[in-house]
């Protein structure tokens, strides 16, 4: 008996610093920054004369009266309240709902009472059941998936995905990070010992991503570099396969990465040109408070500005609300960002999410706050009740930091430091110079979504003219330029979209002495 499957990537409940909202809230198509890997593989997994369909809802509304037999939904914790609210109309129609992904698998109590099936852990060892259930009709309540090797993962389905609206397209390398932050809930869905999928299989899935029009992709890893032997054949193959296939790559990795600089000549020789970097703070006593150990006894600063030396561009994650954040943890992040040639930084609250060790030792603290928002992907919400400050100087000053950061002659000046020193030690070719006309419908539309920044007012209009022509100037960060161009503009429609953004507060913090991270010992 042949079953039909709906597949369904809600939208995220707001804005976040990774999204792509802001391409309709310009008038252009909507479209997302990333194509969801979730939706495709639990494509791919399903029996091949299952009937499938996928919605992306950030990219066209849900179809309530679609004639699947099985509504499938997935998400991570921004995405709770669409998940919720996607399942529970469904229900009401009378469909079957089977809810799984992240944050399934972490806070499985949140969801149970809004499905008929609940799918907790990796599927790809338990999928054959699922759906044989499913297909019978008579699925469990729950599975429980373990951690398999990613051999067994299927390459996704992007025959069944708007790849038209997406402007990266992504590959997943590896599960699983080696560190213990105490925050971080990676290890606790995923693993200490890091997963790595066959070099084959990844070379594979980026022949089908080319041949879907991509020529940008995430490779979504929580930790790309963690185990370089691995890594580097990895980026070997990369850049062997990028000699017919000019494709540009973006991925996390930690900043212990910039200790080898082989690895860093052989990640810029495969084609990755922007990192996403848990900063997280420059304070030394709250690194280690977290266990951020591979933060300390290094100077962050410099560390940074070797991998744009190299030609990586990063994007700083940044945290304010640690135990060791006095109220001049503000001003102490601003003097350390504006030290740096990051000009992006996702800026959020400290949040206990569940499972997390942070999670366990908050709530027996008796300082867990309940009503708010429980992701770090943005800057105005933390469910922990600071020791060293008041909720009330948690907020404005994080409303405070956003503004100053984010203000355009901040962030104009992180930009032009940016473009003078990228690329200055790098081993090899530098980049083409931007070509629009081989550019895609949608990165077209980001490009002109990142020019409009000169339109928002005069302080804006100053800045994009410098930091274009800056990069004029360097055909070579032309096309790097327009993404992050992009970036911030997405960053200031969330922004505008929680009330954040206020440009009377766009005033740097009161200067304060800056701990950055000690250096390391003389050996």
């Amino acid at each position: 008996m042949t079953s039909s499957l709906y597949v369904i990537n809600p939208a995220a409940d707001f804005p976040t610093y990774f999204g792509a909202e802001v391409l309709a809230a310009s008038g252009q198509p909507a479209g997302v920054m990333m194509a969801d890997l979730a939706a495709a593989t639990v494509a791919a997994l399903a029996p091949g004369d299952f009937r499938i369909s996928i919605c992306d809802e950030t990219v066209s509304p849900v179809d309530y009266d679609h004639p699947a037999d099985w509504i499938l939904i997935t998400g991570k914790v921004s995405q709770r309240g669409r998940m919720t609210a996607i399942a529970d109309a469904f229900r009401r129609r009378g469909k079957k709902v089977v809810i799984g992904g992240p944050y399934a698998s972490l806070s499985p109590a949140r969801l149970r009472d809004h499905c008929d099936v609940m799918v907790c852990g990796e599927a790809e060892e338990i999928a054959g059941k699922v759906f044989a259930d499913l297909r019978a009709g008579r699925p469990n309540d729950a599975y429980f998936g373990d951690k398999p090797s990613l051999a067994l993962t299927p390459a996704p389905r992007w025959d069944l995905y708007p790849n038209d609206r997406a402007l990266l397209g992504a590959v997943q390398t590896s599960r699983g990070c080696p560190f213990e932050c105490e925050f971080c809930d990676v290890i606790q869905y995923l693993g200490r010992r890091q997963r790595h999928k066959p070099i084959a299989h990844v070379i594979a899935e980026l022949d089908a991503l080319w041949a879907q029009g991509y020529r940008a992709a995430f490779l979504a890893d929580d930790n790309f570099t963690a185990y370089r032997a691995h890594c580097k054949e990895l980026l070997a193959a990369i850049a062997d396969w990028r000699r017919d296939h000019p494709m540009d790559f973006v991925t996390q990795i930690s900043i212990d990465a910039t200790r080898d600089e082989e690895l860093l000549d052989m990640c810029v020789a495969a084609g990755l040109n922007q990192v996403f970097v848990g900063i997280e703070t420059p304070n030394i006593e709250s690194l280690r408070e977290t266990g951020k150990r591979q933060n300390l006894k290094i100077n962050l600063v410099d560390e940074v500005q070797k991998l744009v030396d190299h030609g990586i561009s990063v994007m700083g994650g940044m945290i304010v609300g640690f135990d060791h954040d006095g109220p001049n943890v503000f001003a102490q992040q601003y003097d350390f960002a504006m030290a740096t040639a990051i000009p992006m930084f996702s800026l959020g609250a400290l949040m206990a999410s569940e499972a997390t060790p942070l999670y366990d030792r908050i709530t027996s603290e008796g300082r867990l706050l309940s009503g708010g928002v429980e992701t770090q992907a943005v800057p105005w919400s933390s469910n922990i009740q600071s020791k060293t400050m008041s909720m009330e100087e948690l907020h404005h000053g994080m409303k405070n930091l956003c503004n100053a950061l984010y203000a355009p002659a901040a962030f104009g000046e992180r930009m032009l430091r940016f473009i003078e020193t990228f690329g200055r030690e790098r081993k090899g070719p530098e980049p083409a110079p931007l070509d629009v006309s081989k550019l895609r419908d949608i990165e077209r539309q980001a490009m002109q979504v990142g020019m409009d920044v000169r339109k928002m007012g005069e302080p804006e209009g100053r800045m994009w003219n410098r930091v274009w022509g800056a990069a004029v100037r360097k055909p070579s960060t032309m096309t790097i330029v327009a993404r992050i161009m992009f970036q911030y503009a997405q960053a200031r429609h969330m922004f505008a979209k929680g009330n954040y953004w206020e440009p009377q507060l766009a005033m740097p913090p009161a200067p304060q002495p800056a701990r950055h991270a000690e250096p390391a010992p003389a050996e």
